[in-house]
């Protein structure tokens, strides 16, 4: 089967900025590019394919009349697992949190909310918000978002570019302003928010918050923040090329591949699809045999049991497929 090149949904959210039109060339009539949903079956927004017979379509369309090409791991999902983003937050985003696959399954008819975070760049001195410093009580925070005074029990964390971090179902947390992100999480759209800045919506009213909610799913006990992994030097026909793995976990794999003008080979075989995102310089792909160029933003699903993949240049690509 042919690979896609994919063009994403665009969400423009009080908080974005507009570094994913300058730096990653992505087009729309917004003027504030928060969100680009660079992979996604989602009911609020799916990918669009760009290329070959199906051109102009919407992805969840091909995998209607292809599902093979999602490979037999996704059998096991009632829905297409994952959602890909890239995240340009000029200001803070709201504190919040998911819910796990239990309780969003029973309360809001889809999947809970895993996710993880690479953090593609960031200002000096940016920060992102994780989980608690210590071990709170429900009722206390309740009395936090009540009393204003939230952000005093968070903890915050400083960030730079080629940080990772896992953001398990449960998770308070928040993007801070001044970072751009590449985002692969499940296939969910559900945000209980707690604190928002005082901000007010397009209806000029404080943005809604989801308190009772939050209350239920929120872990209460700090988060561990997981170091990244050491990349690994790849051998044979990708030698000289730096493969470094962001996450495993029941929902996705995702592997970040660095070449400096080197190769890279690897096989989308029948058991996942394989997505690649590009989130620095340029190259080539080459893949059920045709050619892709590689630039900043590039978004390309390739369907299960294509064979194999080679990409080559000068650029850091981000690899997800589904785990047994």
């Amino acid at each position: 089967m042919q690979p896609l090149l994919l063009n994403p949904p665009i969400k423009d959210y009080i908080w974005g900025g507009t570094k994913l039109r300058e730096q990653f060339g992505k087009e729309s009539s917004l003027e504030r590019l928060a969100e680009s949903w660079e992979l996604s079956c989602h009911k609020d927004g799916s990918s669009v394919i760009a290329n070959g017979d199906y051109a102009g379509k919407e992805l969840p369309e091909y995998l209607r009349e292809h599902p093979e090409a999602l490979g037999t791991s996704c059998g096991r999902f009632e829905f297409f697992p994952v959602l890909i983003k890239l995240i340009d937050a000029r200001d803070n985003l709201s504190v919040q949190v998911h819910p796990d696959n239990e309780y969003a399954r029973r309360v809001e008819g889809e999947y809970g909310k895993t996710e993880m975070w690479y953090i593609v760049d960031c200002d000096e001195g940016a920060e992102l918000i994780y989980g608690f410093r210590e071990k709170i009580t429900r009722e206390e925070f309740r009395r936090a978002i009540e009393t204003n005074t939230l952000l005093d029990r968070v903890n915050r964390v400083p960030v730079k570019k080629g940080d990772v971090f896992f953001i398990s179902a449960g998770t308070l947390h928040a993007i801070g302003k001044g970072i751009l992100i590449a985002e692969i999480q499940q296939n969910s759209n559900t945000t209980y928010r707690v604190y928002d800045y005082g901000r007010l919506g397009a209806d000029g009213k404080p943005r809604e918050l989801h308190i009772e909610k939050a209350l239920d799913v929120t872990n209460l006990t700090p988060a561990e923040v997981q170091k990244a992994r050491e990349p690994v030097m790849l051998r044979g026909e990708s030698e000289g090329t730096a493969a470094t793995v962001l996450a495993g976990c029941e929902y996705f794999n995702v592997t970040k591949i660095d070449m400096e003008n080197t190769a890279y080979s690897a096989e989308a075989d029948s058991g996942s699809f394989v997505h690649v995102l590009v989130v620095e310089g340029t190259g080539l792909l080459e893949a059920g045999g045709e050619k892709f160029s590689l630039k900043k933003g590039t978004s390309i699903f390739i369907p299960a049991g294509t064979g194999k993949i080679k990409a080559t240049g000068n650029c850091s690509i981000i690899c997800t497929d589904i785990g047994k």
